[in-house]
């Protein structure tokens, strides 16, 4: 069921029926309160609907339900610069620069330790010669 509604939430998005698409996502969100991809949409719809507050509260806690996902956070930096490129607020460029890196530390704390082995075994070998 809240399938249904999410795609009629992007249906309305793709319409530019922004107000109407956070009536979907908010009904996605009172059945399901974990559903990320609602809380993400919704920071999309508001940052359009210039409710940068909003949009910044949705980005944040889809990075709340799921602190692991880089795309989260990457979302998350989109969100405040495009808070900043409207409100041309300062206090978002650091908040967005922090939301990136925070996305990259999560990437790389999930790729390091599997190219672990692989970079031993080239220094290895480099050294080996």
């Amino acid at each position: 069921m809240t399938a249904a509604i999410f795609i009629e939430g992007e249906r309305l998005r793709k319409e530019g029926k922004y107000a109407e698409a956070v009536v979907k996502y908010r009904e996605v969100l009172a059945a399901d309160e974990s559903h990320v991809l609602s809380h993400l949409a919704l920071a999309v719809v508001h940052g359009l609907l210039g409710e940068h507050d909003e949009a910044v509260a949705s980005g944040r806690r889809a990075c709340e339900l799921e602190p692991d996902d880089t795309f989260n956070f990457t979302a998350l930096s989109v969100t405040y610069k495009r808070a900043f490129d409207a409100t041309q607020d300062s206090k978002y460029i650091q908040l967005a620069e922090d939301a990136l890196g925070r996305g990259e530390l999560q990437l790389l704390t999930r790729v390091l330790p599997m190219e672990m082995p692989a970079i031993a075994e080239v220094r290895k070998k480099k050294h080996a010669r």
